[in-house]
Order: structure tokens, then sequence, then C-alpha cells
């Protein structure tokens, strides 16, 4: 019996609209689902995709629980797990679509996964997906790169006040605002941010002093030299 193959799939960033022509077809044409999470209706991504494909619901959706956390340890097991679940779905004959947010390649978790089933001799494939820096950066209607500009993107856990040394933009990810929008201050760097980008929570606010420092998770800061 020919093994089915895996194929890792970026949503973007919150808006249905933007999910790919490639994404659709491959979660219609798939057998299986699979996703970050122990419940399908709380995946963030299965919201998204289903916006977009509502034949999502009929299909068999395989939960990856990927748990938040610093243990090394706890994420290798989950990591594991998940890989096996996975591969046994592929072993089935049955194509696997794993849907993420943003992109595959962009600080996302579903890396892990598709290293480990390649390496157990399966197909697989990557597919791209709009990126929350590029759809944030296109609601505030301002540019990442121009001429010879530098693009940094900042994860959570660097420290702001390194990066904010870096010459051109800077994009910070799911970061302590509080700390970030103190060191821009006192840098008097132009800072812009958008929670929620793509969403209906969205919000948009395009100096330091409109930001609270009490923001959700989802928001990302655009930090340019004034």
């Amino acid at each position: 019996m020919k093994k089915g193959k895996l194929y890792g799939v970026g949503v973007g960033p919150g808006d249905p609209e933007l999910l790919t022509l490639k994404a659709a077809r491959l979660i219609k044409e798939c057998a299986v689902v699979a996703m970050p999470g122990k419940e399908r209706d709380k995946c963030f991504a299965y919201t998204i995709a289903k916006g977009a494909v509502p034949e999502i619901e009929e299909k068999e959706a395989l939960m990856i629980d990927m748990p938040m956390t610093k243990d090394q340890e706890k994420r290798r097991l989950a990591y594991k797990k998940g890989i096996d679940d996975i591969c046994a779905k592929l072993e089935e004959g049955k194509d696997v679509v794993f849907i993420t947010l943003g992109d595959t390649s962009v600080y996302s978790t579903y890396l892990y996964l598709h290293k480990g089933v390649k390496a157990n001799g399966y197909d697989t494939e990557m597919v791209p997906g709009i990126t929350s820096f590029c759809a944030a950066a296109a609601v505030l209607e301002t540019s990442l790169c121009e001429n010879d500009d530098e693009l940094h993107v900042i994860p959570g856990t660097y420290k702001p006040t390194e990066a904010l040394d870096y010459s051109g933009v800077k994009v910070f990810m799911k970061n302590d605002i509080k700390e970030t929008l103190k060191a821009a201050k006192a840098k008097k760097l132009s800072v812009q941010m958008v929670e929620n980008c793509g969403t209906e929570n969205q919000k948009v606010y395009r100096s330091a002093d409109e930001i609270p420092e009490d923001a959700g998770y989802y928001s990302l800061m655009i930090i340019k030299d004034k």
C-alpha cells in the first residue's frame, strides 16, 4: 500500500481571505487535518482555515498537543508523540495536512514535526503562508524594507535593549511589551503595533504613546528610526 504524504501548511495571521489557494486545495484534498492543541474548535489555525474552507469540518482531525513549556524533556516527548501519530496516519495511506499559524518556516513549532516525519522516511512538503509581520505592515500601510534597509525579526525570548541597536527595521513578535516600549522610547524610536492582526478583534496603534502595556499575546511591533 502506498504511504501518505505530510503537508505543512501556513494559514496566515488571522484573516481567512489570506489563506493561499494551494493551502485551501490541500485542506480539501487531504484525508486528515492535523493541528496543534487538544481541542479542534479551540485551535486558532483551525478557525482561520474553516473561514476559507468550510469542508474542513468534515475532515478527520488529528490533534497534536504541543505544550507551551521550556521543559525540554516535556517538549521532546510531546513532539515524539506527535510525530508517531502523524506517521501512523501516513502508514495507513492517508495524506495529512498540518495547519499552522502564519508561515511554516517562521518560528513554527511545526518544523519539529516536519523534521521528525521526514527523518522517518515519509514524503513531506512545506507550503508557505503569509507572515504576521507582512500582514501587520500592510494594515499599517508601512514598509518593512526600502532601498538598503535591513529587516530584523525578533522573537519574544530576545532582549529588546540589545535588538533595538540593530540598524534598519525591527519587528518584535510576542515580546515583553512594557520592556520594549520603555527601551524604544528611551532611544526615541518610531513604534507601531498591531494586535490580533486580521481578526475581528484587531487593534492598530500608530505610536508608542497609544500602545497599552497589557496588550494581548498576538501583538506585533514594527520599530524604526524616526
